[in-house]
């Protein structure tokens, strides 16, 4: 600031009485100044108006004194990346789990748990039979990355206050949200391929020849409807998936920040935070999980509806097949979102240094 400014209070001097009289509140005002005159000459005070409406003002708010607000392209970009990344690294986890929950009881079982599987599938397919299904999962990681935090941004930014903290409750319907938005849109079709690539390797003579054949095959046999199988149990599981990650994501990095909103987080703690977050999900919702993935496998025609499939899950195998693949998918989840919230602040900061957007 030039020296001839100082800062200068609006609850003193001729301007009070005009503030008064709209029916205002005196403020001191960060931007209110007051020039110093040269000899002579009269002093001057004047206070700036911002050119800003309510939401403009908590936004600008929110970027100074806490969190700063990510612009919705920005999470978009930065989601992809980090579920393009994060999926590499876990695809095997995510291969046994599905294994596991495919192999029911009411055949003989082929594997006698996680490392039988993971022996077998190498031994029959070498360790490329781990990352059966990868580009399925692959094509779809990313745009779900980005349609899950792009929508959970465009949902919670209003809902912040001036720091830009977004309350409890706030996160859980946010998550929903993003949950939901993210299971039409991308995840219903993109799991059934993989489920049906997963189970189709199961098979004495493989059909599926690669992803686009795959997805091909599928279409010619059962049509677009054939990649929405399990919708309403694949809503039901990434809706609560996403409202629980949020919420427990959103209420650790409020406790950690205190009273002091604008505290960063080590990449660490964050890891930290969102492998809680992830082992939540897990415990929260694998019966809809091992639900979901019998509806989407290539034997789903046996079932009515998920309801139905719910029950003779629960009729022939008993209340302990709901949590079929637990152990693999809290390894993997647990990876996955503590990799995905640590890429995504890391790309996000990034992103802010490059491109502005305020």
């Amino acid at each position: 600031m030039s020296s001839l400014y100082k800062p200068f209070s609006v609850s003193d001097g001729p301007c009070k009485d005009a503030i008064v009289r709209r029916g205002r509140t005196p403020l001191q005002h960060p931007a209110a100044l007051t020039r110093i005159p040269s000899a002579g000459a009269p002093t001057r005070t004047f206070t700036p108006i911002l050119n800003m409406y309510p939401g403009q003002r908590n936004l600008a708010a929110a970027a100074i004194g806490g969190r700063k607000i990510t612009h919705p392209w920005k999470a978009i970009l930065a989601g992809g990346i980090a579920g393009g990344i994060e999926i590499c690294i876990t695809f095997p986890t995510e291969y046994v789990k599905t294994q596991l929950q495919l192999d029911e009881r009411a055949n003989p079982p082929r594997y006698r748990g996680i490392g039988d599987c993971v022996k077998l599938t190498v031994q029959d397919h070498g360790l490329r039979g781990l990352y059966r299904g990868l580009s399925s999962l692959l094509y779809g990681s990313i745009p779900k990355s980005a349609v899950r935090f792009g929508t959970f941004e465009v949902l919670s930014n209003p809902m912040r206050d001036a720091t830009g903290r977004l309350d409890n409750k706030g996160s859980l319907l946010c998550g929903l949200g993003a949950g939901i938005a993210e299971a039409v849109l991308i995840v219903c079709p993109m799991e059934t391929v993989k489920v049906k690539f997963i189970h189709d390797q199961c098979s004495l003579r493989p059909r599926y020849r690669g992803f686009f054949h795959g997805v091909r095959e599928i279409i010619r046999d059962q049509g677009v409807r054939g990649t929405y199988q399990g919708l309403t149990a694949t809503l039901l599981k990434q809706g609560s998936n996403q409202a629980i990650r949020f919420y427990v994501m959103n209420l650790l990095r409020n406790w950690y920040k205190g009273d002091d909103p604008s505290r960063d987080m080590h990449p660490l703690v964050t890891a930290m935070f969102g492998a809680t977050a992830g082992a939540a999900s897990v415990f929260g919702n694998t019966p809809l999980d091992v639900v979901k993935t019998r509806m989407q496998g290539l034997e789903a025609h046996r079932y009515k509806s998920t309801l139905d499939c719910a029950f003779q899950i629960l009729k022939n195998e008993g209340p302990q097949a709901f949590y079929k693949g637990t152990v693999p998918r809290l390894g993997r989840v647990c990876l996955d979102v503590a990799i995905v919230f640590v890429l995504y602040e890391e790309v996000v900061k990034l992103l802010n240094n490059v491109w502005r957007t305020d």
